[in-house]
């Protein structure tokens, strides 16, 4: 099978679904990870937030190029084929007409999709409609913790209206399980794809690639590790998530 898994940042396949990639393509299966947000960063006038992250990530102004470095390194733990989207991370968009950064805080980074990215949302449709093969497995994010490059991306797959699963967004959804409780509501169906324990550690070492964002969500490297163990445990695996038919 040809799975392709649409990853808004570099990191969010490898932290959602690392371990399953990993056992597709042991088994034979093709699994290509599609980064869509991996535009290059704007050689001058980031704003003071975009300037904040790049000094917690230690990198210059050229990190999309180094974090797209760390993802060839975690694809190779996986063993997954890589494809890169010319769109920049939300940090870097601005508006426009105003010219003003669209997302200049955290808190704008998980609310509304800024009305200046509406000709962004075209584009993206636009290109995957013409890239994605009919035959493909299609794996994108369900936008849990409400990160608009993640609303984005699945807002323009489901217009494809391309038989999909999704996958729930790691480490959002631990913050909060509640947030799939609705999708269960709706009668969504959750399969859950059981991972070896070298999957788990393919998993692991994936994630660890990306060196420049575990300090987002984690005090350290081993902070990281005991916590995808814990939640391997509890899932049985990786779940992904099927829409109900209409």
């Amino acid at each position: 099978m040809d799975w392709i898994y649409l990853s808004p940042h570099f990191d969010d396949v490898a932290l959602s679904c690392g371990g399953l990639v990993w056992e597709q393509t042991q088994q034979g299966d093709e699994a290509s990870i599609w980064t869509i947000f991996a535009g290059e960063a704007p050689n001058e006038d980031l704003s003071p937030f975009a300037h904040s992250l790049h000094e917690r990530w230690n990198f210059d102004q050229q990190a999309p190029v180094h974090r797209m470095e760390e993802d060839r390194q975690s694809c190779l733990f996986l063993g997954a084929k890589m494809r890169y989207f010319s769109l920049p991370d939300c940090i870097y968009r601005r508006d426009p007409h105003t010219h003003k950064a669209m997302y200049a805080t955290e808190k704008a980074l998980n609310g509304p999709i800024h009305q200046g990215d509406e000709q962004n949302l075209a584009l993206l449709q636009e290109e995957l409609k013409m890239a994605v093969p009919p035959d493909a497995v299609l794996v994108y994010p369900l936008a849990l913790g409400n990160h608009v490059d993640h609303q984005l991306v699945r807002l323009a797959a489901e217009d494809l209206h391309h038989s999909a699963w999704y996958y729930a967004d790691y480490p959002y959804v631990s913050r909060d399980s509640t947030q799939l409780e609705r999708f269960i509501q709706e009668g969504w169906k959750r399969q859950v794809f059981p991972i070896s324990l070298p999957g788990l550690e393919a998993w692991i070492h994936s994630i660890e690639a990306h060196a420049s964002q575990i300090s987002t969500f984690w005090s350290d490297g081993m902070a990281m590790r005991h916590a995808v163990t814990d939640y391997y445990h509890r899932n049985g695996g990786i779940g992904l998530w099927k829409k109900p038919a209409k």
